[in-house]
């Protein structure tokens, strides 16, 4: 893989596998039937989606996978590459003058990373690949079947509901990137434009990387959650886009929760029931939807989902749905963080300037 000199890629993706939690006992017919249904629910979920988005993805996004814990980690990594590419250069041309020290924290890191992939995997319930390995083709949808079977025993929900429910927020996450077609790449550029801002030598970037990794799994539980990636020295240069970066996130888990609050009820007869145990559950150390998000600290950060959801709600309830969905017209467009806390002010500069 490019960049195995720098973060044993292969050696990451051994570890999680190996260390992958086993998913919950099914029969091979119980398997079977698990993923035929959440193949059939994606599907079902792509028209109430569309409905209540108004926007309408190129069939060719419309990939959804069912896949277990080692490839989603499979997946993760490769976005990991994408993701980092800045750092990984950096580290590639600074390799010669302290080589056996990046060959040693290369591996270090992979085995670090795998580890946390490992403990994440069992976590995550499905995952939109924004960070595509080629971001001119259109990622896949993952839905993570052994972990959505999981949940849904834990939380004691009707299967059937439960799984619907988790595709109208996949799908939404699908149809964000499919109809807005420079969103994926405009995100990529934000985190290469910040990591292009670290000027550290390799073996410092390294300690950084195991830091923040090692944050995801202690951070919360053992006193103050540690700095991610992104947090980790930032300049005023890299503040503002990290604001950037978490505005996007929170504007993107907000409409997917916001669509699926609006779907739901429609649809899903037990939707309360699932919501009041769900975000019981949210709230635990470690759920996210993607490990490169959690890393590089995108995720659960500002209480993204609830701001951002009360963002949408905001701007829909002062100017519709297609009001809101100027949010898309370009970048131009989309929300500061400061706006994603006040509806008003990005409906006075966006869609109503004096």
């Amino acid at each position: 893989m490019a960049g195995a000199d720098v973060v044993d890629w292969d050696l990451a993706v051994a570890v999680g596998r190996r260390f992958a939690p086993s998913g919950p006992m099914l029969g091979q017919a119980e398997t079977y039937d698990a993923v035929a249904e959440l193949r059939m629910l994606a599907v079902a979920a792509i028209a109430p989606v569309r409905e209540c988005s108004g926007l309408i993805a190129d069939d060719g996004s419309a990939t959804t996978v069912i896949v277990d814990r080692p490839a989603w980690i499979a997946s993760n990594i490769a976005g990991f590459q994408v993701v980092l590419e800045p750092l990984l250069e950096r580290l590639r041309l600074q390799r010669g003058s302290n080589a056996a020290t990046t060959a040693v924290g290369s591996r270090a890191t992979a085995v670090q990373l795998g580890g946390v992939l490992a403990y994440l995997s069992g976590k995550v319930l499905g995952q939109y690949e924004a960070f595509a390995v080629d971001l001119q083709s259109p990622g896949r949808l993952l839905l993570v079947a052994p972990n959505i079977v999981a949940t849904e025993r834990a939380l004691a929900v009707v299967p059937r509901d439960f799984r619907l429910w988790v595709c109208l927020h996949e799908e939404t996450h699908r149809v964000q990137f499919g109809a807005v077609p420079w969103l994926g790449e405009h995100l990529v550029s934000l985190i290469h434009s910040y990591l292009k801002l670290t000027g550290t030598e390799a073996s410092e970037v390294l300690r950084r990387l195991r830091a923040a990794l090692s944050g995801l799994t202690s951070g919360g539980r053992d006193g103050p959650p540690k700095p991610t990636l992104l947090e980790a020295a930032q300049t005023p240069e890299q503040r503002a886009l990290f604001d950037q970066l978490t505005a996007v996130m929170s504007l993107l888990e907000g409409h997917a929760d916001y669509v699926m609050d609006e779907v739901g009820p429609l649809v899903v007869p037990t939707v309360a029931t699932i919501r009041e145990r769900f975000q019981q559950r949210r709230t635990s150390p470690g759920l996210i939807d993607g490990i490169a998000r959690r890393l590089l600290g995108l995720d659960a950060k500002l209480a993204q989902y609830a701001d951002g959801a009360a963002f949408v709600r905001g701007v829909v309830k002062r100017e519709g749905r297609d009001g809101f969905n100027q949010v898309w017209v370009g970048p131009e467009n989309l929300p500061s963080r400061d706006e994603i806390a006040d509806p008003a002010a990005w409906c006075k500069r966006v869609l109503n300037p004096s």
